[in-house]
């Protein structure tokens, strides 16, 4: 993208060089107006939009520090199809496939049972990063958030025992100011368990 931005007049540089939202949302507009870019969005389902936006998104949390590495990781693989791209950058942003079947698993937020899914988080439980590409679609590799939970979830200062009895690192000291309580449960499913357990050794800021 940073060629046909380059090609097009709009940089000098790499797209990665902007530091701004606002400038990059400035460029992005532009760019989605570029012949080459509209072929490509196109025949990639949009994959290309989505990565303008999520590293837009990134822009603006400093927490989404591998969001885009991860994106540009899966555009530039040779061994992926356009298909195949398009669905994995949907499915890291948060949208797509992978949304859709975690939405139509959990219903609502699993840990709160909060229904109206505008609010909620499609979290993968095993890290996207550490994942295979086949790990990194199945809806049981994912859990429907409420945004606070979803953070704290995916920072490693929450995790789920194999029963679903929630578990809080010591590390925060305050946890009830999150929205957090030790009586948090989850219904995890035996094809859950690979992923959760995967999270709890890897992933939770403290003993289990």
């Amino acid at each position: 993208m940073s060629t046909w931005a380059k090609e097009a007049g709009l940089i000098t540089d790499s797209l990665l060089e902007i530091t701004s939202p606002k400038q990059l949302s400035i460029i992005a507009q532009k760019l989605a107006a570029v012949d080459i870019f509209i072929d490509r969005n196109s025949k990639g389902n949009g994959m290309y939009s989505a990565a303008l936006k999520a590293y837009g998104e990134y822009l603006t949390d400093s927490s989404a520090e591998d969001l885009q590495e991860d994106i540009e990781s899966i555009i530039a693989s040779p061994d992926i199809d356009e298909t195949e791209k398009s669905t994995l950058v949907n499915a890291r942003v948060g949208q797509g496939q992978f949304r859709k079947k975690v939405i139509d698993y959990w219903n609502g937020c699993a840990v709160t049972g909060f229904g109206d899914t505008r609010f909620l988080v499609a979290s993968h439980i095993k890290p996207w990063r550490y994942s295979s590409n086949r790990d990194r679609l199945d809806a049981f590799n994912g859990l429907l958030l409420l945004p606070n939970l979803d953070k704290a979830f995916d920072l490693g200062f929450v995790s789920f025992k194999e029963q679903g009895d929630i578990l809080i690192s010591p590390e925060i000291e305050e946890y009830g100011t999150l929205g957090l309580k030790p009586s948090m449960t989850i219904k995890l499913g035996d094809r859950h368990q690979e992923f959760m357990a995967y999270h709890r050794d890897m992933v939770f800021k403290g003993n289990v």
